[in-house]
């Protein structure tokens, strides 16, 4: 069987994106998905995006990580998707769809993506971490010494360590730049590595650090290794609300792969 993919990247986190409102794609064949976002043996990606249809939204977006097991939100993937969607007439530059975390309302103007993310009612505070849930579940802990150390080694110690149980963290290493712009990698679980950027990492990171004090501000720039994106969001009596995770996502190739 032939498929037809697109291939889209929002700061360097990049997805295998499939047509699948037909319901023709096999969403049991984990292996298949693996292959795909294999960047030897496949396509390459740090995971693979279908777009379905949904009764009553605009679509409806299904997430499998790089390992091909069906995964927790992903913010980038979700921006990357609306550009998908408007790519294929979906959409024009507004939409509602579905995500396993619920309903996502986003914008698009030109590359530009802006996807709203769930609400965060509970940050957990660590002596030496802070832990929250931005749509996937982030550990997040400062690291000086951010340009060279062993971030695969590192984070899976953590990703993998006592302070979580069997489905594990991602790992996201923070340095403060500014009041308002912090520097973040992360490890991300079900890739098993770091990513050039991570949307919800992004989001957590954001959020973590108006959290701890370490910025009064509520438009946060965050740079990953894949690019910089921006975060916004309201607090009110301890909950994050109407946060939004903004930044490019662009196309870069379409194909068919057996």
């Amino acid at each position: 069987m032939i498929q037809t993919f697109y291939k889209y990247q929002g700061t360097g986190n990049d997805f295998v994106m499939i047509d699948n409102r037909q319901q023709t794609f096999d969403k049991n064949n984990t292996k298949h998905i693996a292959h795909l976002c294999d960047r030897r043996f496949g396509i390459g990606a740090d995971g693979l995006i279908l777009l379905e249809n949904h009764d009553s939204l605009d679509f409806k977006m299904v997430y499998y990580n790089a390992d091909g097991n069906e995964s927790t939100m992903c913010g980038n993937g979700g921006r990357c998707l609306v550009a998908f969607a408007k790519e294929l007439g979906v959409i024009n530059n507004k939409a509602v769809f579905e995500a396993i975390d619920g309903l996502h309302h986003a914008t698009i103007d030109n590359d530009i993506v802006k996807l709203q993310m769930q609400d965060v009612n509970k940050v957990e505070k660590h002596k030496n971490h802070v832990f929250l849930n931005t749509g996937s579940p982030h550990h997040i802990q400062f690291e000086d010494a951010i340009n060279d150390f062993d971030i695969k080694k590192k984070g899976a110690s953590i990703r993998y360590g006592k302070l979580y149980n069997e489905a594990g963290s991602n790992v996201n290493f923070v340095k403060k730049l500014s009041k308002t712009t912090f520097r973040v990698r992360t490890y991300e679980r079900g890739v098993e590595d770091e990513t050039l950027s991570c949307g919800t990492g992004v989001t957590a990171v954001a959020l973590a650090m108006h959290y701890l004090g370490e910025t009064q501000n509520k438009t946060i720039t965050i740079q990953a290794q894949g690019g910089e994106l921006q975060v916004t969001f309201d607090c009110e009596n301890g909950v994050y609300k109407n946060i939004w995770l903004i930044g490019s996502a662009k196309f870069v190739f379409k194909g068919t792969i057996n």
